[in-house]
């Protein structure tokens, strides 16, 4: 079986209301459909987006510069085309939108070669679990006042959940009333984490998060630049609470970056900008040699297959933001999300909404 075509679709979801954290207010998602189409008819399948519709061409155009590194290919072949992929991209650089080519490429392979053995993904790479841990992160946005938070807080808590996250203006001014009022909401039992995206220096971030720390945080989520280690870990050697990062981070060599610095003691990979399922299967077998858990980040209906392999596997990132793309929903009871365990990525994209969505 070799792979005989790449082809590329361009897919708009707006959202109802626009909702926004520290750094952006989201409009919309814009997505790159990748289907791989092998000479016996099989069809391989990922997804990769932006917040901003502007940057969409830039990664279409890279998915395509890398046709030839994938084109005649066996499915099978992922690390071959992996190694080709990363040696073509040198001039570019390692990270940013030539990565995410790679893992858009590369995801649609995983499924193409888990359709053809009739396994999942996580059956292909092998199963750590049958469930994982779910966290509600699409919602309890800085753009909403307190009642709003704690009306959406409660009716997660309805939902199931276990643990939700709050996002933060970076102000202990601004965040402490709403910290307070969430935690009010949800009581003792429930996981509350908090996420700075990205606005905080170590100094302040030290500050925030022990005016913070009486709410019983969960974790603080980059509470830093995320290309700023040493502040990161300057701040993880100074709270009780856990800090989480890792979703701005590229490939296994920056994950060891942020593990030898202390960086992070929960690592949030995401499929999109690790590098795809290969790479992020490596970085899972990196976190696992130091004992470290990990928390997806985003893409909740493909990270599924992954931290069902991942020995450290913590808890999946839930939004619905990609959920009408979809022909299946993810199964959750009491929070907990059920691993499919279809061929490939164990659940589909829905061809129609596709084309209902087409730009």
């Amino acid at each position: 079986m070799k792979i005989t075509d790449l082809t590329t679709n361009a897919v708009s979801l707006p959202l109802a209301e626009p909702f926004g954290n520290a750094t952006a207010t989201i409009h919309q998602f814009s997505c790159i459909v990748v289907d791989l189409v092998t000479d016996e008819g099989l069809r391989g399948e990922n997804l990769i987006f932006t917040i901003r519709p502007e940057q969409l061409k830039l990664l279409d155009s890279m998915v395509h510069v890398l046709r030839d590194a994938v084109i005649g290919r066996d499915p099978d072949d992922t690390g071959a085309f992996w190694a080709d992929a990363w040696r073509r991209i040198n001039f570019i650089g390692f990270t940013g939108v030539s990565i995410m080519g790679i893992s858009a490429i590369d995801g649609a392979m995983w499924d193409l070669r888990a359709k053809r053995a009739g396994l999942s993904i996580s059956r292909m790479l092998g199963r750590s679990r049958e469930t994982i841990p779910a966290y509600a992160s699409g919602g309890l946005w800085l753009t909403q006042d307190i009642p709003s938070l704690v009306r959406q807080a409660e009716g997660f808590v309805a939902a199931g959940f276990k643990a939700m996250k709050l996002r933060l203006a970076g102000r202990i001014d601004v965040d402490l009333p709403r910290v307070k009022a969430v935690r009010a909401a949800i009581g003792s039992d429930i996981g509350l984490m908090i996420d700075a995206n990205q606005v905080l220096d170590a100094d302040a971030a030290i500050k925030l998060g022990d005016a913070l720390a009486p709410f019983d945080i969960a974790w603080f989520e980059e509470p830093v630049p995320a290309h700023a280690l040493e502040d990161s870990a300057k701040v993880a050697r100074a709270l009780r609470m856990p800090v989480a990062s890792g979703e701005n981070e590229y490939t296994r060599y920056g994950f060891r970056r942020m593990i030898e610095t202390g960086a992070a003691s929960i690592l949030m990979p995401d499929l999109q900008r690790v590098g795809g399922v290969t790479e992020f299967a490596r970085v899972g077998a990196l976190a696992a040699s130091f004992d470290l858990p990990i928390s997806s980040h985003l893409f909740p209906e493909m990270s599924l297959q992954l931290l069902a392999h991942v020995p450290t596997a913590h808890s999946l990132e839930y939004v619905e933001w990609f959920a009408p793309l979809y022909e299946e929903t993810i199964t959750l009871v009491d929070g907990t999300a059920r691993i499919p365990d279809a061929p490939g990525w164990g659940m589909s994209l829905d061809r129609d909404a596709i084309v209902r969505h087409a730009l």
